[in-house]
């Protein structure tokens, strides 16, 4: 495949965080947001979990980019991803089983994120390791930020804590606890609250440099 003009590092780092942030600019990854957000340590976790996998995953995909066959190219990305992926969850049954019980099926089920593959196929199999590398870990951040930020307004409104420690307003008797919030349409109205407070901001900030300031 040939190659692409490399990225300076400082756009390819605001590009995963911010500007092409994969949750609320690309809409990716959100079945997470329904399955694990309701907690902030089980989100922390996930967040840690998926960030590693997109990094070392688009850094191998990059690595054998010039021997994978095109034609092949998703089975063998699919197989590194796998990969990873069976590593983390083995790590986690193995030195933390109570956060692999309570996370269950949703650390294998990283390999579905589309985050994994949308990486590899947008930038890691076109570009150099260590801009692939970075390009991973910092959309893994993007989509960490925006599902502990979705995970703290949950469990502070759904349940009156923080990582488990009771928050002095939520937790008191002026505020009486959103049980919904803790739910999967809890999820869905944080996420919706979310994208179009990301999107009004990211809108703010785009339209002076098109317009010139007018």
């Amino acid at each position: 495949m040939s190659p692409q003009p490399v990225k300076p590092a400082g756009a390819i780092i605001m590009d995963g965080l911010w500007y092409d942030n994969p949750i609320f600019r690309q809409i990716l990854g959100i079945c997470s947001t329904l399955a694990v957000t309701n907690v902030i340590l089980n989100t922390a976790v996930m967040c840690i979990s998926l960030t590693l996998v997109t990094a070392l995953s688009c850094w191998t995909v990059s690595i054998l980019r010039d021997w994978t066959p095109r034609n092949i190219r998703m089975m063998v990305q699919t197989l590194i991803m796998a990969f990873y992926v069976i590593i983390v969850d083995i790590l986690l049954k193995a030195y933390w089983p109570e956060m692999s019980r309570n996370l269950g099926p949703y650390v294998g089920l990283i390999i579905t994120n589309c985050i994994l593959m949308g990486r590899c196929e947008a930038f890691a199999i076109s570009n150099p390791p260590g801009p692939s590398f970075l390009d991973g870990f910092f959309n893994g951040l993007g989509y960490s930020s925006i599902l502990l930020a979705i995970a703290a307004t949950r469990e502070m409104t759904g349940m009156g804590t923080f990582l488990g420690w009771p928050v002095p307003f939520f937790s008191g008797p002026y505020w009486d606890k959103w049980v919904i919030m803790v739910m999967p349409p809890g999820a869905f109205f944080t996420l919706a609250c979310m994208i179009w407070l990301c999107r009004s901001i990211w809108t703010k900030e785009k339209v002076p440099a098109q317009t010139g300031g007018k």
